[in-house]
């Protein structure tokens, strides 16, 4: 019989702090579960991410006990190990499962293409947000883990203009990905979709620039992410042909607007101050919008702190501080909720802008003119470049 006698009882509790954090392993049984019943079985994969962990959130309510910022990396161990697993687990799942119906044919096309949608949701959800812990650290394997999962869903650009771009400029016009007050999520989707791969573009190549290379250097990790999504563009047609290449691409794009969706509900509206001379003040947990809620924190490792994410970018999930709302604007519900109301823009308006009004009265009560601020292009301040 296994025992545990011989595991030091430090260990055994930080696997015991850790383990919730493993909550997306129920998502790889569902999905193979929904890929041999179809019908009703694949809405079990939506389901049990935002459905069933709101209704988590509502009985375990919020959690705001902060890890030590100091803990060495060495203790984090069982955290970092489910976004290690995670890209393996993620190729096999996706491509496993579209083996399968492309060869079981036991599936009607609209099925097939319900499955990968769903399919897309939790690559959304769970790979890309890994894959964005990944990409901040500085370990080459978790980088190129990170890259793998980026390349799965075709939106590899996003690591150089979330790191050159997004931290450097968040709450900003120069920042694409910060949604502007009023902009309903049906223009602030096309919106970054169109903007995002030309601002990664210009930022690696004025990163090149600065070393006195072209942008075509192959040292330009564009070149990579290239390389890596054709391949697995080239891997999906091998298995199931044009129908297996369009079921792929139905699970990329929907992993990217649930991505984009999350994106949006984290700055909305929110603003750094304006200098002149085209600066603006430093970034703060103030610029991001924090939610303490305990399930969906658990699903989505922490992303949900993103306040001391932007204030402390290099944190690991597990260090990531919450802050009460004398710090941080604080969301009325967790990320679940709180993207379905996204997706109804006079629901979002209600609830999300008396709270930017709120914020802009607690944070900068000496700004009297908000225009250039909030309209939904949001043109550069007077004075700025």
């Amino acid at each position: 019989m296994a025992t545990t006698d011989h595991i030091p009882n430090a260990e055994l509790t930080r696997i015991g702090r850790a383990l919730p954090f493993w909550a997306s392993l129920i998502l790889v049984p569902l999905a193979w579960l929904a890929a041999i019943k179809g019908g009703w079985y694949i809405a079990l994969l939506p389901l049990a991410t935002w459905h069933l962990f709101t209704v988590l959130d509502a009985v375990l309510g919020r959690y705001t006990e902060n890890a030590d910022p100091e803990t060495v990396t060495a203790e984090l161990f069982w955290y970092r190990a489910i976004t290690l697993i995670w890209t393996p687990i993620q190729v096999v799942t996706i491509f496993g499962i579209l083996f399968y119906v492309s060869r079981s044919g036991h599936l009607h096309p609209a099925e097939e293409w319900l499955l990968f949608a769903a399919l897309g949701i939790a690559s959304g959800t769970i790979g890309i947000n890994y894959a964005h812990e990944l990409l901040h650290q500085k370990p080459k394997l978790e980088r190129w883990l990170g890259d793998m999962l980026l390349a799965m869903v075709l939106y590899s650009h996003f690591r150089s203009e979330h790191l050159l771009v997004h931290h450097r400029h968040v709450g900003t016009p120069r920042d694409p990905v910060t949604a502007r007050y009023n902009e309903g999520f049906h223009r602030y989707f096309p919106r970054v979709l169109r903007q995002c791969p030309p601002s990664a573009f210009r930022a690696e190549k004025a990163m090149l620039a600065r070393k006195g290379l072209p942008w075509h250097h192959l040292s330009n990790p564009l070149w990579r992410y290239a390389a890596l999504q054709l391949g697995f563009l080239a891997l999906a047609s091998v298995i199931g042909g044009p129908w297996g290449l369009f079921l792929f691409l139905t699970q990329a794009f929907w992993a990217v607007f649930q991505l984009e969706l999350v994106n949006y509900v984290e700055h909305y509206g929110l603003t750094r101050k304006y200098l002149g001379d085209g600066k603006y003040d430093h970034v703060q947990p103030r610029h991001s919008w924090n939610a303490a809620h305990k399930a969906s924190n658990w699903l989505l490792i922490n992303l949900q702190r993103h306040s001391d994410h932007h204030y402390k970018p290099d944190r690991r999930f597990p260090l990531l501080q919450t802050y009460d709302e004398d710090t941080a604007p604080q969301l009325p519900y967790g990320y679940p909720i709180m993207t379905l109301a996204a997706l109804i823009p006079p629901l979002w308006r209600r609830i999300m802008n008396p709270r930017v009004k709120a914020w802009r009265r607690q944070y900068y009560p000496e700004i009297e003119d908000w225009s250039p601020y909030i309209q939904a292009t949001t043109p550069m301040p007077r004075g700025a470049s």
